[in-house]
């Protein structure tokens, strides 16, 4: 992930300042234990200002409105208590090129600062520190004590100390290129790492969009460089520099991250505070998701292999009753020969009563004939008991695992992550396995807002232009089929598969043609567990014919009057 650098740091804050000084501070909300949002309305607009302390995506820039959830968080309950209603009246860096930005709030503009917000971006010890005026802490985001650091502790009520000073050289607009090369080129090595070990205030990032704007490979060796090749490097520095000065910048995404510079970019960013909210939030998505798909799926497949061993377990104990009637035949024959039985007998064979086929008998050659079959006859019940209790228990073992294997089929759709409705789709999963008891809330703590399922539905179009929904896991599926299904449309499934609910929607009197129903069918196979088969059998019938059994889990139907269609996977497949 590309961390903000000084250069990002004072774009955003150039762009801040000319568009959110002065603001009034109507609330503060934190999103998570890294991030807080500041409500500023000015003039002209409102809107929320992102301060987060990730250590790997520390930021400012402005962002989307939070969630309406409960906000459980002491520290915005601090600084909403300091700062509510007060005045944001200017955005500072403490000194030139420190990464630490004093935010001062005033009861109005022009008057002196009450308190000061310190911004600390500095990778995995960022943080964000609340003083008053004579700049004692109040708050601060992480708190680190005397055992933690005894070089910088900072704890409530003590003086706000800035950090260490930078130790390397700092870029200057007024030297030379000739002591400029000098001091790159003094230690040969890569041009990239001699620079960045040469000069304060710079990033990998940032020399890598130079670099390329200037033509030359990051891993060229500073002896190798022509004096061509350190001319134009010299001027492209020279450019940073003028444009850190002047505050011009030009937000765009490149291929491995942005810049705001412009170098390397692809497609141009309507401003910066869009450019780092979008690339953050894409970039903590993707990890938030590749986490909990990896947390979900290892979940299921311990909980799935749990059950599959005790649903084994049940299926043997049946497979032993089987042999009841067993029992109880050879304790018929055993009665009926009382006379063939001799004393000390471990065995006995008699002929069958229907095949005529001899049919050998253990014997405990303590008992007689008649407790032989005493102790055959009590086997034969103790079996025909043992399945009338077993048989209940396999069926809501087998039901339980064909409601887990419908949730790892919807979690094997949800691949990888490409737009911010991947993650919710995932979270709503979740959110639903901790109703039905199979997570702890607090070891998947909800970051989402997900108020109903009914905004994130796969979406397609058949051949005639029909639209064809999808559900993207259980609870999708019965909002899908139980609330927006019309009386006129048409309602798809994998037969017997895990699958997701698909819905054919149809206006009143539109017939759908068969290659309608057949792309339908391709559909509901290709978002199934029989994704990987050729053909996959698929069921479609009326909405009105689809029930949900008194306590069903999420997604479990039943249907009837169904009409069942062959479905091609790979024709999606192929598609997509």
């Amino acid at each position: 992930m590309q961390p903000v650098d000084f250069t990002t740091l004072t774009a955003t804050c150039s762009e801040l300042r000319a568009n959110w000084l002065p603001a009034r501070t109507e609330q503060v909300y934190q999103r998570d234990r890294h991030t807080i949002a500041i409500a500023l309305r000015t003039m002209k607009k409102r809107d929320w200002l992102d301060i987060s302390w990730h250590p790997q995506a520390t930021r400012i820039c402005i962002a989307d409105p939070p969630p309406r959830t409960p906000d459980t968080f002491t520290f915005s309950q601090q600084l909403i208590h300091q700062l509510g209603g007060l005045a944001l009246i200017a955005i500072d860096f403490i000194a030139p090129w420190e990464r630490v930005v004093d935010f001062k709030f005033a009861r109005r503009p022009g008057e002196a600062a009450l308190y000061h917000l310190y911004v600390e971006v500095m990778g995995k010890y960022s943080n964000a520190i609340l003083t008053d005026a004579n700049n004692e802490i109040i708050t601060a985001a992480h708190q680190v004590s005397q055992q933690q650091s005894s070089v910088r502790p900072i704890q409530t009520g003590q003086p706000y100390e800035t950090p260490p000073k930078l130790t390397g050289t700092i870029p200057n607009l007024n030297e030379s290129q000739t002591r400029w090369q000098e001091r790159v080129s003094l230690v040969p090595g890569t041009i990239k790492k001699q620079i960045l070990k040469s000069y304060s205030g710079l990033s990998a990032a940032l020399l890598d969009s130079m670099l390329f704007a200037a033509n030359i490979s990051p891993e060229t060796y500073t002896d190798i460089l022509t004096a061509d090749d350190w001319d134009r490097l010299f001027t492209k520095w020279q450019e940073w520099l003028q444009n850190l000065e002047l505050g011009k910048f030009q937000p765009a995404v490149t291929a491995k991250g942005y810049t705001v510079l412009g170098w390397g970019g692809i497609t141009p960013a309507k401003n910066i505070q869009e450019l780092l909210h979008q690339y953050y939030s894409d970039q903590l998505n993707q990890q938030t998701f590749s986490q909990l798909r990896h947390q979900l799926t290892q979940k299921l497949s311990n909980i799935l292999g749990k059950l599959n061993v005790k649903a084994q377990t049940f299926k043997d104990r049946l497979q032993q009753s089987d042999q009841a009637d067993e029992y109880k035949q050879q304790a018929d024959l055993l009665m009926a020969h009382l006379h063939h039985w001799q004393p000390g007998m471990t065995e006995i064979i008699l002929d069958d009563f229907e095949t005529g086929k001899p049919v050998a008998i253990a014997l405990q050659p303590d008992k007689n004939a008649v407790q032989n079959a005493q102790k055959l006859y009590k086997q034969h019940q103790k079996l025909k008991r043992a399945r009338a209790a077993v048989e209940p228990l396999l069926s809501e073992v087998q039901a339980e695992i064909d409601y887990l294997e419908q949730v790892e089929a919807a979690i094997s759709q949800i691949e990888s992550y490409q737009t911010t409705e991947d993650l919710q789709a995932l979270e709503e999963i979740r959110d639903e396995l901790i109703e039905q008891k199979y997570l702890e809330e607090l070891e998947y703590r909800r970051r989402s807002n997900t108020e109903t399922a009914n905004i994130n539905f796969h979406r397609y179009q058949t051949p005639s232009g029909f639209e064809v929904l999808i559900g993207r896991n259980n609870n999708q599926n019965d909002y899908l089929t139980f609330r927006v299904a019309g009386d006129y449309d048409l309602w798809f499934h994998a037969q017997e598969i895990p699958g997701s609910h698909v819905l054919l929607r149809l206006e009143p009197g539109a017939v759908a043609e068969e290659a309608d129903l057949e792309y339908t069918a391709n559909l509901a196979a290709y978002f199934s567990r029989g994704r990987e088969s050729e053909q996959v059998p698929v069921v479609y019938t009326q909405p009105n014919r689809v029930y949900k059994p008194k306590g069903a889990k999420p997604g479990l139907v039943v249907y009837k009057q169904e009409t069942i269609i062959w479905g091609k996977p790979q024709v999606i497949g192929n598609r997509e």
